[in-house]
């Protein structure tokens, strides 16, 4: 075997870890292999639901430095709502609210985006800058032009928090002032050890020294990932249910997210993914705390420890904590009532007013428990 093959394999081995690892997903898989290989549950409560179908206005966005972002809006009659404006995760597409949106429609203004490089945007410039400085630029342009005026609550899930945050420490005057609330699920503001790509033991030692030049093939050998990718599609099955799903979880809610992942070009991926291993949002605290948040973690939550979720409430003053005792990485999806929910109790509270509050709750599987701190 030449070395250049098993360069190939071994990126593409890791590649699609490495979509797992941060966005939760596994990049690269298959979808028609798994859906002619796989049969869903019989009592797969979502075996019927229309995943991707749900659209609105479109609209383009073009940043300053020349990528057309694609935004999509629902209108609602609602006129004291605030808009709600989603910013999805890595490896993800706006549809990644598919439950949010079908649920919230007409309750609000919603506003969902892709993010660059991902879903219907435009792809990443060759030479421009990628950190989260810039995502939050690129959110605070779909704002300066979508929702010019009014009151906002920004949503964010997993990089799509990040981005919210990025955003407090570059425009702090517009919190508290136009962005009134905001809800930041499965999320972090501290770096994230991507040192050993989340394999446990021996895996994630040996994947930690490959890490780099794997890496680096990835970003320079594209097509040698995307051979990786078809062979390793089963793999990529299995490491999504393990590492974004709670036990149990719904084949047809892996089976989405999965489709999402694959229309993510895999140089995407290997310019994003060092990111996370950088990422520091500790001035993004004092902004964030001039407003009401609700943060929500998932128990098992192998890509953004959950432990990172409880730093966050544990360091704002206004705040709801949501953790979900049998959910992953992907709790928007597996236990969307109970972020619905608690999406509806915030924009309540946006429309009411009141004193700052912290309230801490945990959601089991049949029962739910609050405590006043």
């Amino acid at each position: 075997m030449s070395r250049l093959v098993a360069a190939g394999r071994t990126a593409g081995l890791i590649g699609a870890w490495v979509g797992v690892a941060t966005a939760g997903a596994a990049v690269g898989f298959a979808a028609e292999r798994y859906v002619m290989g796989r049969s869903l549950k019989k009592d797969d409560p979502y075996a019927d639901e229309p995943f991707g179908s749900l659209r609105g206005a479109a609209r383009t966005v073009t940043t300053d430095d020349g990528v057309d972002l694609h935004v999509e809006i629902d209108d609602a009659d609602e006129s004291d709502a605030p808009t709600l404006v989603f910013c999805h995760g890595f490896a993800l597409t706006m549809d990644a609210w598919h439950f949010q949106r079908r649920d919230l429609r007409g309750t609000a203004r919603l506003v969902f985006w892709d993010q660059r490089g991902h879903g219907r945007s435009g792809p990443l410039p060759d030479d421009g800058e990628l950190s989260f400085r810039r995502l939050g630029a690129d959110l605070g342009q779909v704002i300066d032009e979508i929702v010019p005026k009014g009151p906002i609550v920004l949503i964010g899930h997993s990089m799509g928090g990040m981005t919210v945050q990025a955003l407090a420490e570059a425009r702090p005057e517009l919190f508290g002032k136009r962005i009134v609330a905001a809800a930041l699920i499965a999320t972090s503001g501290q770096t994230i050890d991507v040192s050993g790509l989340g394999l446990p033991g021996y895996l994630g030692r040996l994947a930690g020294r490959a890490a780099p030049a794997a890496v680096s093939i990835l970003a320079r050998k594209p097509e040698l990932v995307e051979r990786g990718r078809k062979m390793g599609s089963d793999l990529a099955y299995v490491l999504t249910r393990r590492y974004a799903f709670a036990e149990g979880g719904s084949p047809k809610l892996v089976e989405f997210t999965a489709i999402m992942n694959a229309d993510v070009p895999i140089d995407v991926v290997a310019r994003f993914f060092p990111l996370f291993g950088e990422l520091d949002a500790a001035g993004a605290i004092p902004v964030l705390a001039k407003i009401p948040v609700l943060v929500v973690g998932g128990e098992h939550d192998q890509m953004t420890p959950v432990q990172h979720s409880r730093d966050l409430a544990d360091a704002l003053i206004d705040v709801e904590y949501i953790e979900a005792t049998d959910a992953g990485h992907m709790v928007l999806l597996e236990r969307h009532e109970v972020v619905t929910e608690a999406l509806r109790t915030l924009i309540d509270r946006t429309r009411r007013g009141g004193r700052p509050r912290r309230l801490s709750s945990r959601i089991a599987s049949v029962r739910r428990r609050r405590k006043e701190d």
